[in-house]
This record gives structure tokens, sequence and C-alpha cells, in this order.
């Protein structure tokens, strides 16, 4: 091995890609709420997130295919600098920590040892007249036919505090994660993975995929398109990541055998939006199923607007 390579080896050693995200500007904020030991999520800026993985030496864009170790990192962070002069920026990293202590991740442990489907079960159905279920239906107006779809389907249940748990599926319906959310709480379980979100329109073969980005949104959707009995309504919770992607692949290998078949990008009318379907085509496209988007109506951002706006009294 030569004294580069070596050197190279070093430096993807001894370099962290969370101290990188960390420290170079315009700097990348640490979202401990939805980050693990395994899995830290970074943001910067409206609608960018990278997360850190693999101890710390792997990254990868949800938002896009882009992945790799501290190399591309630093050449996704920097496209300008020549291989030498991104060594020589490492080498100013090497041995540094992140800033966040070890200590938060030992009490996160200590907190609850529970699996995901132990604090699922634990939880309440949606109940009528509940402070979650005033929140969904007063707020987010959603109406009572989808909340108790919802409920039949075991896609929601009430959590602590008012907030709303909604059930992240993988292709064999086994429960994997939980995005939480309340009138002023958003979270994702601490141990969970994010699949997908799941509302069946109807009993029969559901061949109309319509993935949205939100639970709330897929819900939304349901609620506008009086829940299509061709249609399973389902939801990323953001960025996909490769539990997701699998997921989606799954499914699309059902539809791709079915005539009917169509995989419709139903996401928010933005930049990160328009990035979320691109992937979803993407994907689409390479398993041989059709693809198709809607976008919420009038202008307006995301799929519960649109529902707000059609509401009397809203």
């Amino acid at each position: 091995m030569s004294e580069q390579d070596k050197d190279i080896e070093w430096l993807k050693a001894s370099v962290s890609c969370a101290v990188l995200l960390e420290r170079l500007p315009p700097v990348w904020r640490l979202d401990r709420a939805e980050s693990s030991r395994a899995s830290l999520k970074y943001r910067r800026g409206e609608g960018e997130i990278m997360i850190v993985n693999h101890d710390r030496r792997g990254w990868w864009d949800p938002l896009s295919d882009r992945k790799g170790d501290i190399f591309t990192l630093i050449q996704h962070i920097e496209p300008g600098l020549s291989f030498k002069e991104a060594r020589n920026v490492l080498r100013e990293f090497a041995g540094v920590g992140p800033t966040f202590p070890e200590a938060v991740w030992v009490r996160q442990a200590r907190v609850s040892d529970l699996s995901v489907a132990q604090k699922w079960e634990r939880r309440p159905p949606l109940s009528n007249g509940s402070p979650v279920w005033l929140y969904l239906t007063a707020q987010r107006k959603l109406p009572m036919r989808i909340l108790i779809a919802a409920r039949k389907a075991d896609a929601v249940r009430e959590g602590p505090h008012g907030s709303a748990w909604f059930a992240h599926r993988d292709a064999a319906g086994c429960l994997t994660g939980i995005e939480m959310r309340g009138p002023d709480y958003r979270n994702f379980s601490a141990g969970g993975a994010k699949t997908l979100f799941r509302l069946p329109g109807g009993r029969g073969p559901l061949p109309r995929v319509a993935v949205c980005e939100g639970s709330i949104d897929a819900l939304s959707l349901a609620a506008i398109e009086r829940s299509r009995d061709d249609t399973l309504y389902a939801a990323t919770t953001g960025g996909m990541g490769p539990e997701t992607v699998d997921t989606l692949l799954q499914l699309l290998q059902i539809l791709a055998i079915d005539p009917a078949g169509i995989l419709i990008a139903a996401t928010d009318a933005d930049p990160a939006g328009r990035r979320h379907a691109a992937r979803l085509e993407a994907l689409a496209v390479e398993a041989g199923v059709r693809f198709g988007t809607i976008l919420p109506p009038d202008g307006l951002n995301d799929w519960n607007d649109a529902l707000r706006a059609m509401t009397p009294g809203s």
C-alpha cells in the first residue's frame, strides 16, 4: 500500500462525518429528537437533511440517492476542492469528536427499553371525544369516517399529551416505527424504522398507491378523494431511507403485475415535494410501473391545507 493510500485509509478511520457537518460553514445542526446512536439526523436550511451512519464514517442524503464516506461528503459540501485540498482539510478534523455528549445517548437508552411494538400495544385506540380525536377533527379537520377507518386498520392510536401516533409498517404488515404528531409536537419513535404509513381505501385489490409525505396528509387525501376503493393511501414521513425504499420496491413488484397498477406522488407543492416526487418516479420507472403526480389545488402547500380549505368554518 502506497503512502497516499495509507493516508486516505487513516483519514477515513479518523474523521467523523458528523464533525465535518458541524464544523464546515454553513454548519448543520443535529436534530436530537429524530436521531439515534446508529443514525444521526442533521438539518441545514429549509428541506436540507443529512443522515450520518456506519459509526459516523458514512452518510446519505434522504432526499436523493447520494451517499458515501468522508471523502464523498467533503466533495459534496465543497465541490470546488481538489482531492489534495480535500485531504488537507480533513486532516484538521482527525480525531475530533462531535459536539453532542455521549451521555445523552446513555440517558435516552435508559428511559425506555420497550420495543416499538410494545410501546404501540400500550397505547389505546382512537376514541371519539378524546384530546387526540379533537386534535385530528377540530384542528386538522379530518372527518369521522376517515378516523374510524384508520382505527379499524390499526393505523392510528392515541399517544400521550394529546399526540396522535401513526403506524409505519413494512411489506409484511409488521410495525416498524411510529410517527408522532400533536398540536405542538412532532417526532418519530426512537429505535424505530421509517417504512410506510398506510391506510387502505377499500377491501379488494389496491392497484393505485398514493404516496404523501406525512401521515396526516395521507389521511387528508383519503378524505378529499372519499377513500377510493382502489387506492392505498401511504406516507413516508419525510425523506426516504433504505427501509422505506425497500418497502416501496416490494409494493412496486405487486403493482408491476397488475395492468391497472400505478404509483401516484401526492407530495407537497414545494421544492422538497418535487424532489420527493422525482425519487418516487425513478423507483416506478425502474420497476416498470406507471407513474403520476397530483398536487394540492389552488396553490396550497399540502393536502391537509387543501382539506381544511374545503371544510366550512376553517
